[in-house]
């Protein structure tokens, strides 16, 4: 087996605005794995936010390379338990895990839903992200939109915005980015206007959760909340729902693993996704059957995708039925 990897600038088509800043573009570190003539694809974004820096995965690419360049092919779960060994990043540890997952299956001749006994008996709809900008401007784009769902970004608290976008005849979530404080979420969770929301994400900045009830209104899902090696005993008391990020808890493997916790604790789940190409939206897609909200958006927002593979179409997820993870480089 062979590893290289390439880091590659993805433009915006547009200027993306989160509570964390404005972005037009994200880098992101493209993991190739290879065999035979046969190459599987990982991915992992650069997020200043998390503290994320690729140049210093590519120094610790440098230093592991021989040790997986000589490693025989076996089964995802067993190459899993040697990347632990390595104790790298869970970002980089998660597009060694996909790569290898995509090229594990096409060696194989069989998809990622195949290897792991997956049926598809319904598929969430993704949601398509709405920026911070002004309410009004927020609903014209859900008004222009040919997507159903929305997943809305806010950057503080802000009463009259949230009531507006209550009152739409669309299906919303909101976003906060840890923009809120706890008396706003005391007032959301005892309100019955938080109802209205599919959810409502990362409420406050993360470990400041202590005010908020997961069996009130407002349905509290997770996301920096919910990071690599997280204790969700600790979580239950307080969010109902958490979100699931290939990056976040270190790629496919321990996603698996996470969700049969998160199962058996009454969570409800939803895939996200990082701005980040069709790689590894295609990554996160393959778990779609298994959870009840999807955000795989991600390469819909970027200008300059580079490879094929699972594709969301207005909010629809196409599954590639090819083998790994589907993924083909333009």
């Amino acid at each position: 087996m062979n590893v290289s990897w390439q880091i590659v600038r993805f433009e915006l088509k547009e200027t993306f605005s989160i509570a964390y800043g404005n972005y037009s573009h994200r880098e992101a570190l493209i993991i190739t794995l290879n065999h035979k003539g046969i190459s599987g694809y990982g991915e992992c974004t650069a997020i200043d936010y998390y503290n994320i820096k690729l140049e210093d995965f590519v120094v610790k690419l440098n230093s592991i390379k021989t040790l997986i360049d000589n490693h025989q092919i076996i089964y995802p779960t067993v190459f899993y338990d040697f990347l632990l060994t390595l104790e790298l990043p869970s970002f980089l540890r998660s597009a060694l895990d996909c790569g290898y997952w995509d090229l594990y299956g096409k060696l194989e001749n069989k998809s990622f839903l195949e290897l792991n006994s997956i049926e598809i008996s319904k598929l969430p709809e993704s949601s398509i992200t709405i920026s911070v900008a002004s309410v009004e401007d927020q609903i014209k784009k859900i008004e222009a939109s040919n997507w159903n769902k929305f997943k809305v970004k806010c950057n503080h608290f802000d009463k009259k915005a949230i009531q507006k976008l209550a009152t739409l005849d669309n299906n919303i979530a909101l976003d906060s980015n840890g923009s809120f404080i706890s008396e706003d979420c005391i007032w959301l969770q005892n309100e019955v206007i938080s109802g209205q929301f599919s959810y409502i994400e990362q409420p406050m900045e993360p470990n400041n959760y202590s005010v908020l009830h997961h069996n009130l209104f407002a349905n509290w899902m997770a996301d920096e909340d919910c990071q690599d090696n997280i204790n969700l005993l600790t979580l239950q008391p307080h969010y109902s729902s958490i979100n699931i990020k290939l990056v976040k808890c270190g790629g496919l493997t321990p996603a698996l693993q996470l969700i049969k916790e998160a199962r058996a604790l009454n969570f409800k789940l939803m895939i996200g996704c990082m701005t980040e190409s069709t790689i590894g939206i295609s990554a996160g897609a393959v778990l779609a059957p298994l959870v009840d909200y999807a955000d795989l958006d991600g390469a819909n927002l970027i200008a300059n995708d580079i490879a094929n593979g699972s594709k969301i179409i207005n909010g629809k997820i196409q599954l590639s039925d090819k083998p790994g993870l589907g993924i083909s480089i333009l």
